[in-house]
């Protein structure tokens, strides 16, 4: 057999990190629901001691992941956030981080009001502006976490050249690959010393599992990483890791669907009258449409639009008049999602600060999934109309 790096992304998403168990032959990896492990004396035992600190079904998803991610290590955390809060807790009072401006809340709000109280600053500055990343970094920063594609206005930072500034610096930088998956960006193959995954989302891919995870290939990363995963405690279920390794053996054929219907809705509401700006990194209205090009395999299926009736009242007839587009928090599965960031998912970010990354009043968000483009797009239509 080929050797895992030179395989492609598909036999990865089935095979790595995955064997027949060596008890029974099944297929599927086990779900080793325990909490302790028996030893043979004090000290003595087969890998295993308490299921907060290592579980084999955990570490067959751990190692998944790292090799869908071209990293050497894996941790997964009880959620997307979660896994955040481990990252932060690297850190120590009177660091900063430099974000970008565009930020999903939850994010915003993790570190603003859990660890702003506690010495850990954040700055939030347009991370598409390179010269402006150099002139923002200080003494104090200490990590720089950047998502792209962006929640929700899908802006396209150009990770390697971010890489290339940190790492004359000496800063670790951490892209959260949520948007785009490992199928389709592979940041530290850019230069991230971490990827960070909301789990929950495209990898997962069915809307049942809450989950997070950071990728890397520095071994003191990992190992601090290790080490809070199990002080913490914020770990996983052996339940939730299967179900998240039955997900990954199907991520790629989902993404590929979920591009294609991502393009065409995205076409069709460019020319609708109701509609104002189309964010999707696939357009050649897009202003980072040449960089997505180059740093991603797709261009995913998130779509984010306002309308000309720039109002929550006018956004708010389109949300609650789609059939097919349910509309929820999160994003990522087999079905179509519709939603308001401005009053959902960031509504913990200030208006003011919102706008100023273009997140306005009558943005909607969609999650594309995997139906018949043709009926997600006659949804649409009726309700715009």
């Amino acid at each position: 057999m080929s050797s895992n790096n030179t395989q492609g992304f598909g036999t990865k998403a089935v095979h790595a990190g995955v064997t027949p168990d060596p008890s029974s032959g099944a297929i599927m990896t086990p779900i080793f629901q325990t909490s302790t492990y028996v030893q043979d004396a004090p000290g003595v035992h087969k890998g295993y001691e308490y299921a907060r600190t290592q579980n084999p079904t955990r570490d067959a998803l751990q190692a998944s992941l790292a090799a869908l991610e071209g990293g050497t290590d894996a941790a997964c955390f009880s959620s997307g956030l979660a896994a955040m809060d481990a990252i932060i807790k690297t850190l120590k009072s009177g660091d900063e981080v430099l974000c970008g401006n565009d930020l999903y809340g939850g994010s915003y709000r993790l570190l603003v009001a859990v660890y702003g109280p506690l010495g850990i600053k954040s700055r939030y500055i347009n991370m598409t502006d390179i010269e402006l990343v150099k002139k923002s970094i200080r003494p104090e920063t200490k990590l720089i976490w950047l998502e792209t594609p962006t929640n929700p206005t899908l802006q396209i930072t150009d990770i390697k050249a971010v890489c290339d500034i940190a790492r004359e610096l000496g800063i670790p930088v951490c892209v959260d690959n949520t948007f785009a998956s490992p199928y389709l960006q592979n940041p530290l193959s850019m230069g991230a010393t971490l990827v960070h995954h909301s789990i929950t989302k495209y990898i997962a891919g069915h809307s049942d599992v809450v989950m997070g995870g950071v990728i890397t290939s520095d071994k003191k990363y990992a190992e601090k990483l290790k080490f809070i995963q199990n002080a913490s405690g914020a770990v996983p279920g052996p339940q939730d890791c299967f179900l998240v390794l039955r997900g990954i053996k199907t991520l790629h054929v989902r993404m590929d669907r979920a591009c294609e219907n991502a393009m065409k809705l995205a076409e069709y509401l460019e020319q609708h009258p109701k509609v104002g700006k189309v964010m999707y990194p696939g357009l050649n209205s897009h202003p980072q449409h040449e960089l997505a090009k180059t740093q991603m395999k797709n261009f995913g299926g998130m779509i984010s639009f306002d309308l000309k009736d720039d109002s929550i009242e006018a956004a708010n007839k389109v949300l609650s008049g789609t059939k097919l587009f349910s509309l929820a928090e999160s994003l990522g599965g087999v079905e179509s999602l519709i939603g308001h960031p401005a009053s959902m998912t960031h509504a913990s970010i200030p208006r003011e600060q919102r706008l100023a990354s273009g997140l306005t009043d009558s943005l909607i968000r969609l999650s594309v999934g995997i139906e018949s483009a043709e009926d997600l797009i006659a949804d649409l239509e009726e309700a715009l109309s």
